[in-house]
């Protein structure tokens, strides 16, 4: 049994970096068992060859990605926990290949993308032989792990989101070689799977034991709510993580778009984007309000609501959580904007395939 009461809670640091203005009302909870969690997720990145080395190891371990997780699962078990730190671990190094040059290849960006995607096939062993890298087994281990035994319905939904999340990686590489700014609209389009929110809700009903019913998640209030959920994450992650952005020459943010198309200054283009962020969550608890009068006029069943109930304390966790967690790390600080370029983990599929980013790049991709 997971003990809810033993997750620690965790007071929102007062003066935190830009994201002081940040208002988020939902209390950050840690899993205690966040440091086995570490220790397991350290031993499975050596495993399968994505951290290599006590340098990589040392700046890996500083960024602390696995309390993200603590903070989003307050009350999974140490599997569960286990899990979910090594997915954020693949998340986070896989999102640091595309800093460089790759990430200015769109054609490159699609081809490693879609070798993770087909991964997810029923049939892996039927694909064509190519150079691996460690990050394309690495995540076949975790959409085994993560899949086994979970009902098909929410499978096909997981894999859709994951494909999802894949594929803005292309969508992300096209950004920076177009030219103009993108609307802010349109960014969040994409954004908004980009970011990974959906697969970590989806992964809060495995942690949960059940799976909500297709016409909750696909209509009104439960999307909406999972769409708000989402752009906090998205505007806190990019007031937090300008500054590396603008180091690594990145336009995905939204801060740096609406500073471009409005010609305001930074400052001045945080403080709209966190005002936006905290009405984002006005609206978020305006319509959760209304939730179980809904879910009542629906017919929903009892035991339903209760699973609706803990899918919106988790969209609470992962709002509040990727806030605290953005407020600790150094990912975001001095130190971690000024390796954006260097991490020793960032060059996974050129060292695995170095022909192909130089193959796209003489065909003018």
């Amino acid at each position: 049994m997971n003990d809810h009461k033993s997750a620690t809670v965790v007071p929102l640091p007062p003066v935190p970096r830009r994201t002081a203005p940040l208002l988020i009302p939902f209390p950050a909870r840690l899993n205690p068992g966040v440091e086995a969690a570490r220790r397991h997720t350290l031993g499975w990145l050596h495993d399968h060859g994505i951290l290599r080395g006590a340098a990589a190891t040392e700046e890996y371990d500083a960024l602390r990605l696995d309390r993200l997780m603590a903070y989003f699962y307050p009350e999974a078990g140490a599997a569960e926990l286990a899990l979910a730190t090594d997915f954020n671990a693949w998340f986070f190094l896989f999102d640091d290949q595309f800093d460089g040059e790759l990430g200015q290849c769109p054609e490159s960006v699609a081809h490693f993308v879609d070798r993770v995607v087909r991964t997810m096939d029923d049939t892996p062993d039927l694909l064509p032989e190519e150079p691996d890298s460690p990050l394309v087994a690495g995540y076949r281990d975790i959409w085994l792990r993560i899949t086994a035994g979970a009902p098909r319905a929410w499978q096909l939904r997981f894999q859709d989101h994951w494909e999802r999340y894949l594929g803005a990686y292309h969508w992300e590489a096209q950004n920076r070689t177009r030219k103009g700014v993108l609307p802010l609209e349109q960014y969040l389009k994409g954004r908004r799977d980009s970011i990974g929110v959906q697969p970590c809700l989806d992964f809060a009903e495995r942690c949960g034991g059940y799976v909500l019913p297709r016409e909750l998640h696909g209509r009104p209030p439960l999307a909406e709510l999972r769409r708000l959920t989402a752009d906090v994450v998205i505007f806190v992650n990019d007031v937090v993580s300008v500054d590396k952005e603008l180091a690594a020459g990145d336009v995905n943010n939204s801060v740096i778009i609406l500073q471009r198309s409005t010609g305001c200054t930074l400052d001045q283009a945080v403080r709209r984007i966190v005002r936006t962020t905290n009405a984002r969550v006005d609206q978020f608890q305006q319509i959760a309000a209304t939730l179980p009068a809904t879910l009542k006029e629906l017919g929903v069943p009892a035991e339903v609501h209760d699973h609706v109930g803990h899918y919106v304390t988790h969209m609470h966790h992962l709002m509040s959580g990727n806030l605290v967690w953005s407020q600790e790390t150094p990912r975001y600080d001095d130190t971690g904007t000024a390796s954006v370029r260097s991490r020793p983990w960032a060059d996974l599929f050129a060292a695995a395939d170095p022909g192909t980013l130089s193959a796209h790049r003489t065909t003018g991709s």
